[in-house]
């Protein structure tokens, strides 16, 4: 039976425009990422965890003023678009305990938002903000 009705079955990917393409591949393998597909006729690469998860880094990006300043989060102006990625985790202390091995910063949380969810905010080294949830079964 044929609907015009659209039906989005998953997320084959999320771009992340970067500065610096080894800084930003190797802080993407920090968090499990390895490089899958390298792709010079569009200046990125493709990244993919053990979940399925993928990102294509875009080598394109001009290096801040500010380094880690998001323009989307930290600017008076509040342009549209999209502000953050967000995972699904196991464990909130798990994370907070990788992070704290790795010098990551997590830059907000744990904080609880709704009724499902526990967040913390980190930022790849171009400001990107990533969100990881501890869902609630």
């Amino acid at each position: 039976m044929m609907t015009d009705e659209l039906k989005i079955r998953a997320f084959e990917h999320v771009g992340i425009r970067v500065c610096d393409a080894q800084r930003s591949m190797s802080f993407y393998k920090i968090l499990g990422f390895t490089q899958v597909l390298m792709l010079p006729e569009h200046n990125a690469c493709e990244m993919e965890n053990s979940e399925g998860q993928r990102i294509n880094l875009i080598f394109s990006g001009d290096e801040p003023l500010l380094h880690g300043h998001n323009v989307l989060l930290d600017a008076d102006t509040k342009f549209p678009g999209i502000t953050h990625i967000a995972y699904v985790i196991d464990s909130m202390s798990a994370f907070l305990s990788f992070c704290k091995l790795r010098d990551i910063k997590v830059t907000e949380g744990p904080i609880r938002i709704g009724e499902r969810r526990v967040a913390c905010f980190i930022r790849d080294p171009d400001g990107t903000v990533l969100e990881f949830n501890e869902l609630e079964k």
